[in-house]
């Protein structure tokens, strides 16, 4: 894979920030898009721009061919077993709402228990604890080790008869710790439990086999893929599709309706109502061309090849904390450094063009764990290059002499 020039397929990279060169450090937040994405939207609402699934016209029927193809590319990239287990929703967040609201409304019951981790991003949080209080469910968390990391042993100490639903992610935003999905699977499955996973940060960095994870629903962003914002997945098992109550009504999601009764379209219609986002969905099928284009295995060797270099290169700075030092670790990096608050750090280091997250990123249950308000994160992408990392470090360096600290 030649990614020496990779960053002349992104226009905002001509972009100058305070008169110097974009360093764009967060990826975890959302990617940015290459050219052929932003011209495949631009294409469809120039010259092909129509609504899906109810016209009979030329410009409906090519809308709606290409929607589908998407489908079918999303399909194979994540080796679904068939294209209806693919619904598109407006983020991975609808998509973890929809698992929520439709399983919680069917199978979850007063004393019942959701077992998530102390790593979750919000998303997959926020959700269940509506449960909590609806239906008196009840959530339990797996804890972190020391290293910031979810073992299975964390996850089959808090498994018990009354557990009905495994939820967890991939790559945690913050520590980057890869959990062992798979293996937290085969142990739910073996107790009759299903798994859901938030795959937002997993999606992009990670060669997914939905055959081989087995997982019954994976949550995806597509904007943190190098596509479109306002666009997500959901991957799930199709018996569950077939089982669950549709999540929203309108248009597009029934097959008839009478005054006294309704039936529902066929999988997966049946999740997908209202105008949908034909655009975003139609040029994220060239997202994942660019993916393909490159390869995931190159992407993740290119990504893993940097983070290392990043870890040696910060680690030799004896000011700068590591958040978390998982035995598998994704494209983020967080960190602290002692007497400067994280939104002074991203302040100072945007003065040089350096581009990253300061906050507790969606995840205060493992800010509070770890005993910080807040951390500065550094994350990656296909983009990035080694330069990249040491004008990270020089910045940092330079917000370490404003604050008399070298």
């Amino acid at each position: 894979m030649n990614l020496v020039n990779i960053k002349n397929q992104f226009p905002i990279f001509s972009k100058k920030i305070n008169n110097k060169d974009l360093i764009y450090l967060d990826s975890s937040n959302s990617s940015q898009k290459p050219k052929l994405v932003i011209d495949r939207l631009n294409s469809f609402y120039s010259n092909e721009f129509s609504n899906v699934g109810r016209s009979v016209h030329a410009l409906a029927v090519a809308a709606t061919n290409n929607y589908e193809n998407t489908r079918v590319s999303v399909q194979k990239y994540l080796n679904a077993k068939y294209k209806e287990e693919i619904v598109f929703t407006k983020g991975a967040t609808e998509a973890i709402n929809l698992v929520a609201s439709t399983y919680g409304q069917k199978y979850l019951k007063e004393g019942d228990e959701v077992l998530i981790t102390e790593l979750e991003h919000h998303s997959n949080y926020v959700p269940w604890h509506y449960l909590r209080n609806l239906k008196k469910v009840k959530i339990q968390f797996a804890e972190i080790d020391e290293n910031g990391d979810i073992s299975l042993e964390s996850i089959k100490k808090k498994i018990n008869s009354n557990t009905k639903i495994i939820c967890i992610t991939h790559i945690s935003n913050v520590t980057g710790a890869v959990l062992p999905v798979k293996e937290i699977t085969e142990l739910a499955h073996s107790k009759k439990i299903p798994v859901l996973v938030d795959g937002c940060q997993g999606a992009p960095h990670l060669k997914l086999d939905m055959q081989d994870l087995d997982c019954d629903f994976y949550a995806i962003s597509c904007h943190k893929m190098y596509g479109p914002t306002g666009l997500g997945i959901l991957y799930a098992k199709k018996k569950w599709l077939e089982e669950l109550p549709p999540y929203q009504g309108g248009g597009g999601m029934i097959k008839e309706v009478k005054k006294h009764n309704i039936t529902f379209a066929e999988l997966p219609n049946k999740y997908e109502a209202g105008t949908m986002q034909t655009a975003e969905v139609v040029a994220f099928d060239q997202s994942i061309k660019f993916i393909q284009s490159l390869g995931i295995e190159n992407i993740m060797k290119h990504e893993n090849e940097l983070m290392n270099y990043a870890l040696d290169v910060l680690k030799k700075n004896n000011s700068v904390k590591i958040i978390g030092n998982p035995k598998k670790k994704g494209a983020a990096i967080s960190f602290t450094i002692e007497g400067i608050h994280p939104h002074d750090i991203a302040t100072i280091l945007d003065e040089d063009g350096v581009a990253i997250r300061a906050g507790h990123h969606c995840c205060q249950i493992l800010h509070e764990k770890l005993g910080i308000h807040a951390t500065a994160r550094a994350s990656l992408g296909v983009y990035n290059t080694k330069d990249d990392i040491d004008q990270l470090n020089s910045s940092i360096n330079k917000c370490q002499k404003i604050f008399d600290l070298k």
